[in-house]
């Protein structure tokens, strides 16, 4: 059984910056994708960046040119960093990794965006 490990989570004030990461207890080299999805109260859990097979990144409009994904191999790790933050990004984000088996979740990490 995969498991992805978050971190990084926290209460910061709106235009600041925060960092996710995410540890699968496999390689990471193994991943045909992966990305991270965020639900705030009351809505659906949606995906706000993604590195897809091959090579394709894909950023949900609301973070676009805020919010950057990457993985590090050396690190065995994948990153969420997020600059810029409002208080609409308050959610509880996740990250997944796809395999050519299956898909991965990790646990959910609190971002609060307050003043």
């Amino acid at each position: 059984q995969v498991q992805l490990v978050g971190s990084g989570g926290g209460l910061v004030k709106p235009g600041e910056s925060l960092s996710l990461s995410c540890t699968p207890s496999v390689s990471i080299d193994r991943a045909t994708g992966m990305a991270w999805y965020r639900q705030a109260p009351g809505k659906q859990r949606d995906m706000v960046a993604a590195i897809f097979s091959d090579g394709g990144i894909y950023y949900e409009d609301s973070v676009q040119g805020r919010f950057a994904i990457s993985g590090d191999s050396a690190k065995n790790a994948m990153y969420l960093q997020m600059s810029a933050l409002k208080p609409e990004d308050t959610a509880v984000y996740y990250c997944r990794m796809s395999t050519m088996s299956s898909d991965y979740w990790g646990q959910g990490i609190q971002v609060t965006v307050s003043s």
